[in-house]
């Protein structure tokens, strides 16, 4: 059997973004588990924080034995370096995707600004949303991001937390095996080179012709960056755990 993987979505979707990837996986022998993060998914309306995100994928780590791959994207990838620096024990290896730039305080403040604005709007970004989701995805991707339903007031709890991530320092203190995986079109990959230098043991993998949602908008190039760190991994001899119980 292949080493467990947790995976970790993006901001305001939930677990169900990750159904190509969770079929791919469990087709290639690894156990896969998709989490929601607090305030998304099926825990939309409980309050997103920081520490509760790395705790959800702590338990997502343990119900699948206690060590895994982590792969998080956007959002996600911020928490699943988080996690892997406060919880090493847990972490085989992490896949962050789409995480790429510092969230420094202007940025998120620019950001905030503008979600605030959005959130005035009569139906709260609903038709917003929805028009983005149209454009940059395919009908399928589209439909399994939507299956999870959007958590659309999640955006100040989340762009709060983030001033407080050190995404950075963080995976200067990851011992375990690090993928960067950045869409080419990436307006988060700006950085990628500063994150990889601070990796101990870090690559980054660019996926050519796909956007921001790389995991969605180029899935068979993911999915294979995916297996590739599963692969590796499983080389190592590590991420090996034992089956959950009960």
């Amino acid at each position: 059997m292949g080493v467990p993987v947790v995976l970790v979505h993006g901001l305001r979707t939930s677990r169900t973004m990750w159904r190509v990837q969770v079929e791919a996986l469990r087709a290639y022998g690894c156990p896969a588990l998709a989490v929601d993060l607090p305030g998304h998914g099926e825990r939309r309306g409980e309050r997103f924080t920081l520490d509760g995100a790395v705790d959800a994928v702590a338990d997502g780590v343990d119900a699948l034995g206690g060590r895994a791959l982590v792969v998080g994207l956007s959002l996600g990838g911020y928490v699943g370096i988080a996690h892997a620096a406060r919880r090493p024990d847990q972490v085989a290896g992490l896949v962050a995707a789409a995480c790429s730039t510092r969230p420094l305080v202007a940025l998120v403040d620019g950001w905030t600004i503008l979600a605030r604005g959005i959130a005035r709007l009569p139906d709260a970004g609903a038709g917003l949303n929805q028009g983005m989701v149209d454009r940059v995805l395919s009908a399928e991707a589209a439909r399994d991001v939507a299956a999870g339903g959007f958590a659309l007031d999640v955006m100040d709890d989340v762009l709060g937390a983030m001033r407080a991530a050190t995404p950075v320092a963080d995976l200067a203190r990851v011992a375990a095996p690090v993928w960067l995986v950045n869409g080419r079109y990436d307006h988060f990959r700006g950085e990628e080179r500063r994150f990889l230098r601070a990796c101990r043991d870090g690559r980054l993998v660019v996926v050519p012709r796909a956007t921001h949602l790389v995991s969605l908008t180029a899935p068979v190039g993911f999915t294979r960056a995916v297996l590739g760190a599963v692969d590796a991994v499983s080389a190592r001899g590590d991420g090996a755990a034992s089956p959950p119980q009960g």
